[in-house]
């Protein structure tokens, strides 16, 4: 039985978890700010007609926004985490095999569905998630993930397309393919770009006729496989099961500036507790943990100051406490008085599942089942009533050092508090 590939893919997707619960806003120009409301990194259709360009800093575009009255949000990642959530396990219930690319990328195995079938079959999965969770998708479909991911990017550009795009049988799948820049096809960076131009290499279909062996030479198997995968030969295959982390990091740029050693630990806390509910979340422990600090490197006329250290635990741990004990004594090393700081993060590594963890016979104190049991309460409490409802009294209580988030929406989905309130009349 034939399989074939489609890409599912959200539109704007933080701009439209953010129209979900403003339907108002679905013709209006709407931006989504980065960390501490500094640039536009998801941008509507009527804000991209604008000029408004990605990673566009918002204090440059005050004007434009006000003239034009852009809606803007903070990012709301608790939000846009459950929103992508329900799209993912919707697509789990119409594929048997599932791969989650990204927060709003997903690739579908399709099996038992004729040759003939898949686009009306892809337009059904498509209104059945604006349906169900409100999100507009665009859905490209191939003999091969590389195609599909074609397919699915030309069904944004197609007028007449509805979205929706299959590549499978297509009488001018050649002359489609040389619609897409070279530069837009999955896997091709802007370093090999430049080679396949310099070759006149221009589109899809170009690089689609390149010779594989030169592929390989001048792009790696990559490069190789990727024509390979234009050509309708599948060398990549669906990955349901994600590879393990290697690393587990958090950090924020600070709201305000910081220049005390106290308001530096109260973030350390907060993120050093942030991570390790990630790392149980993955059932992992961390074989070893690094901190790092930095200035504000735009501001000239300040003096600069970036450092890190690492340290290795005796033995790996998921427990809060523990991480927090290493990364309090890495902190009071690298801190110096007399910077304004901007940075602080947090990087576990050395991940080992936690059913593996290899014991120290010296070690005096390990982690008990209350330790295990404390942790997994506090996970599922945060998890339930939403992040930070219950935290460590060494993360503050003022968090002046909070990252900006000015125009910040409610937690629709994830808080009690901050459901969406209806108003019948």
């Amino acid at each position: 039985m034939s399989s074939y590939y489609a890409l599912v893919d959200c539109n704007n997707f933080y701009v439209s978890c953010e129209r979900v619960f403003r339907p108002a806003l679905k013709h209006r120009p709407v931006v989504v700010l980065s960390n501490n409301d500094g640039c536009c990194v998801a941008r509507s259709n009527e804000a991209k007609a604008l000029g408004i360009p990605m990673g566009a800093p918002l204090h440059q575009w005050k004007e434009i926004i006000r003239k034009h009255r852009v809606t803007v949000f903070s990012s709301n990642y608790v939000l846009y985490g459950d929103m992508s959530s329900r799209v993912m396990n919707l697509l789990g219930e119409h594929a048997p095999r599932v791969e989650v690319y990204s927060i709003d990328e997903a690739f579908l195995e399709i099996t038992g569905v004729p040759q003939e079938a898949l686009r009306a079959y892809a337009c059904r999965l498509r209104v059945r998630i604006l349906q169900s969770v409100g999100i507009p998708v665009s859905i490209g479909l191939g003999e091969t993930k590389t195609l599909a991911k074609v397919a699915n990017r030309l069904a944004k550009k197609l007028p007449g397309s509805n979205g929706v795009l299959s590549l499978v049988g297509h009488p001018d799948k050649e002359a489609l393919l040389d619609k897409l820049d070279v530069g837009e096809v999955w896997g091709v960076g802007s370093q090999y770009k430049r080679k396949l131009v310099q070759r006149k290499i221009l589109t899809a279909r170009d690089l689609m006729h390149v010779e594989p062996d030169w592929a390989r030479q001048n792009m790696t198997v990559c490069g190789m496989r990727t024509v390979y995968e234009l050509r309708g030969t599948k060398c990549i295959p669906i990955e349901t099961v994600p590879p393990p982390k290697k690393a587990i990091a958090c950090s924020r740029s600070f709201g305000q500036p910081v220049t005390e050693l106290n308001s530096l630990r109260e973030a350390l806390s907060s993120y050093v507790g942030r991570a390790a509910e990630k790392l149980r979340g993955e059932r992992l422990a961390a074989g070893a943990i690094q901190i790092y600090i930095a200035t504000n490197p735009f501001l000239d006329n300040a003096p600069q100051y970036a450092n890190a250290k690492t340290s290795s635990l005796p033995e790996a741990s998921s427990y809060t406490p523990v991480l927090w004990e290493a990364a309090s004594s890495l902190l009071d090393q690298l801190y110096k008085p007399g910077f304004v700081y901007k940075k602080v993060g947090v990087v576990l590594f050395g991940l080992v599942p936690e059913n593996l963890i290899q014991l120290d016979c010296f070690i005096t104190h390990r982690s008990t089942e209350r330790e295990r049991r404390l942790m997994m309460t506090l996970d599922n409490v945060n998890q339930r009533w939403g992040m930070g409802t219950l935290n460590y009294a060494a993360s503050g209580l003022c968090q002046a050092w909070k990252m900006k988030r000015a125009h910040l929406s409610p937690s629709y989905t994830t808080s009690w508090a901050e459901l969406l309130v209806v108003n019948a009349r």
